[in-house]
This record gives structure tokens, C-alpha cells and sequence, in this order.
């Protein structure tokens, strides 16, 4: 391995890191924060997650619509969607 890759490599990991020790929140299709991230009953088509400074920094309103946006994409078999504009997660809400 490169020079190169290795310091991109730990750049990466260290954001990972970061990642990893954010609380991150449950959006349930009404809006509600519903609890922890990755504790959603359904697998095949589980819940919306946000970091919770992203969660609390959205009205219940957009919430909902990138919440439903999720499931609506994953009854079409779908794993990876993408948030609404306003559910964006930037680095103000992941530092």
C-alpha cells in the first residue's frame, strides 16, 4: 500500500470512527424519534435513521416525508435511499 492510500485510508476510518460514536435515532413514518437506530422490528424494510442533532434540528413535518420516503422506496425492494433536502445529513450535524 501506498503512502497515498494509507493516509486516505486512515482518513476514511477515522471518519468512521466518528460515525460510529454518534447517536443515531429511529424516524418513525408520523415524524417520532422511536428509539435507537437498528432496533426496528421489520428487516426487510426497517425505519428512517438520523444522527439525533439532525433528528431534533428537523420539524416533525419534514421527518415524516423522508421517513416515508424510506419505506415507500423499500416496499420496492430498495436498501439504499436517499435522504430528503431537508434530512441531509452535513458535517454540522456529524462532528
Amino acid at each position: 500500500m501506498t503512502e497515498r492510500c494509507h493516509g486516505k485510508y486512515k482518513r476514511i476510518m477515522g471518519e468512521l470512527k466518528k460515525w460510529v460514536k454518534q447517536k443515531w435515532v429511529r424516524i418513525g413514518t408520523d415524524g417520532s424519534i422511536l428509539g435507537a437506530c437498528g432496533t426496528s422490528k421489520n428487516k426487510k424494510n426497517p425505519d428512517r435513521c438520523l444522527p439525533i442533532a439532525k433528528a431534533r434540528s428537523m420539524s416533525k413535518a419534514q421527518r415524516a416525508k423522508t421517513a416515508k420516503k424510506k419505506k415507500r422506496a423499500g416496499r420496492r425492494g430498495k436498501t439504499v435511499v436517499a435522504n430528503t433536502r431537508a434530512g441531509r445529513v452535513t458535517k454540522k450535524y456529524t462532528s
